[in-house]
């Protein structure tokens, strides 16, 4: 009877399984046990802060809205992060840092040095390009 119990309760408490984590520009994955009911939101958490402890460069961070794991399996996708672990599949993802949208610089704004010339790199590069052909 004890023994049944055991099992009843472990059967509850979900499937665990070993997952594998990389980081994009550390030296190798990082690697722990979850419960396939974890949310992936959860995973993201729990892997910045072992990526903290074991002291791992670059240095990331411990805000998890900054951060999205892929899966191979799921293709170029970021995941849910309210969708659960076990929900994809795979044991191997890849953890990185969410684009950050670049910030508009109003004309008034920006500094004299900022807009020098009042153009883009492209524009520079043409005229450079061209200076050099007619001085030639």
């Amino acid at each position: 009877m004890l023994l049944y119990k055991q099992k009843k309760n472990h059967a509850l408490k979900g499937t665990r399984f070993l997952i594998s984590i990389t980081v994009l520009g550390s030296a190798g994955p990082i690697r722990f046990v979850v419960n396939e009911d974890e949310l992936v939101a959860s995973v993201i958490d729990h892997a910045l802060k072992l990526y903290a402890r074991e002291g791992r460069l670059p240095v990331l961070g411990s805000i998890i809205d900054n951060f999205m794991i892929y899966s191979p399996i799921a293709g170029t996708e970021a995941l849910v992060p309210w969708e659960t672990i076990g929900s994809t599949g795979g044991r191997n993802f890849f953890l990185c840092k969410k684009p950050q949208p670049e910030k508009a610089v109003d004309d008034e704004k920006a500094s004299p040095m900022s807009r020098k010339g009042g153009g883009s790199w492209k524009s520079w590069f043409h005229k450079s390009r061209n200076h050099k052909i007619s001085s030639h």
